[in-house]
């Protein structure tokens, strides 16, 4: 046998071993490229949609304590989270200028009271002589105007009495209302200054036990929210509990920080245990539609994308009867495309899913409705309770199962 002959059988198993390595390699391949995907079903239930916003929770009245006279604080009698009454004394003023210019005032009233006086005898004795003639008419009228004069500084002198009669008691600072003293901004030995602000000594809050929460919601969400509306909330200290309110007020009084336009809606709180506390943060929760028993899909399916959509079905394609998803999703279901479609788009818009059919990844149009944290409504026939939506992609075949990485896999 020559040489050429001998060699020929070689090569046909050379090429033979190359044409099953890359056939094992492709199928390798194939298999590690296979991808899993998660899915939920589509179902009915109850949707409940929200608008939420922070606030901060505050008390129905809190009343700002200040004085309207000047001085050092002698002696102060309350202190932060002290309940009092209407008229108690929180604190006193050193009074003793106070007192002086009182004295003082004093008497200057008693000397126009003695003045007074003597007007008015000068004015009795000279009456008669003026009528007999032995005295003039001007030195008459003069004496009377003395007497007015005297009159006048009387009523002076009395009026600045009380006046510094009123100072005096303003040394003596009392509670405005029944309630707890939430802040204290001054110490014994501390002097005060009246002047055209007036200074804040103590804040007290009338009850506790009824607050409110002042949360500012975006102009997107105000037009759907009305006062009498039940309200769910929480706050950090109590983590696992919600607390519940109503819509008391929505004031017209807009804030504008950045472009952005919010308005406060006061929430009324009862809190009766008194275990929520001024000045908390409040998540609020403002319920505005709700639906029992709708067809509804997950949301993580509307949000889902495959990485490579090379291999989607479109929903154009999805279809060969020429009732497509998309056409169906279009028509709210309805193939004559009637009235139904345009008040779909006005609830929600449209949406898209996807749905495993014979193996292929099919791209699926939906009209949608409201929505919550984890269901939007379905408002259309393209999808039916049961279906099975891709919400995920998962690891692959070779992956899942736990095996090798790709590449080729040989058994000798």
């Amino acid at each position: 046998m020559t040489l050429k002959g001998l060699l020929r059988p070689r090569v046909l198993v050379v090429l033979a071993l190359m044409v099953l390595v890359a056939a094992g390699f492709v199928a390798c391949r194939d298999k590690g490229d296979a991808t899993s995907y998660r899915t939920e079903n589509v179902d009915h239930g109850d949707i409940a949609q929200t608008v939420s916003a922070n606030g901060t929770l505050n008390p129905v009245t809190l009343v700002s304590v200040g004085t309207q006279v000047s001085g050092t604080i002698t002696d102060l009698y309350v202190d932060f989270n002290d309940r009092v009454e209407a008229g108690q004394i929180l604190m006193r003023l050193d009074d003793a200028l106070l007192r002086a210019a009182l004295q003082q005032s004093e008497a200057n009233y008693a000397s126009a009271q003695s003045a007074l006086r003597l007007a008015q005898s000068d004015v009795e004795r000279i009456a008669p002589l003026a009528k007999d003639g032995f005295v003039s008419q001007q030195e008459l009228d003069r004496s009377q105007q003395a007497l007015k004069d005297a009159q006048a500084k009387v009523a002076q002198t009395n009026a600045q009495v009380k006046k510094d009669r009123t100072n005096l008691d303003y040394a003596v600072i009392r509670s405005p209302v029944s309630g707890v003293v939430v802040s204290r901004a001054v110490d014994a030995g501390q002097t005060v200054a009246a002047s055209f602000n007036t200074p804040e000594l103590f804040k007290i809050a009338r009850d506790l036990r009824e607050m409110q929460i002042d949360a500012y919601f975006s102009e997107a969400d105000i037009g759907q929210i009305v006062v009498g509306t039940p309200v769910s909330f929480r706050v950090d200290a109590f983590s696992g509990r919600r607390f519940a309110g109503i819509v008391k007020q929505i004031r017209l009084n807009p804030k504008n920080e950045s472009n952005v336009v919010s308005y406060n809606v006061v929430v009324n709180v009862d809190n009766a245990d008194q275990k929520l506390l001024p000045g908390m943060t409040a998540y609020v929760d403002i319920k505005v539609q709700e639906k029992d028993g709708v067809l509804r899909v997950p949301n993580s399916a509307l949000r889902f994308k495959p990485t490579d959509e090379s291999r989607v079905v479109k929903a154009a394609e999805s279809s060969s009867s020429g009732k497509s998803a998309a056409a169906s999703a279009a028509n709210g279901g309805d193939e004559s495309g009637n009235g139904e479609r345009r008040r779909s788009s006005r609830a929600g818009g449209n949406g898209r899913v996807y749905v495993l059919r014979d193996g292929k990844l099919h791209e699926v149009r939906v009209a949608i409705g409201i929505t919550d944290r984890r269901y939007t409504e379905l408002r259309d026939k393209a999808l039916k309770a049961g279906d099975a939506v891709v919400v995920g992609e998962g690891e692959g075949a070779a992956g899942a199962a736990g095996g090798s990485p790709r590449g080729m896999q040989f058994g000798m």
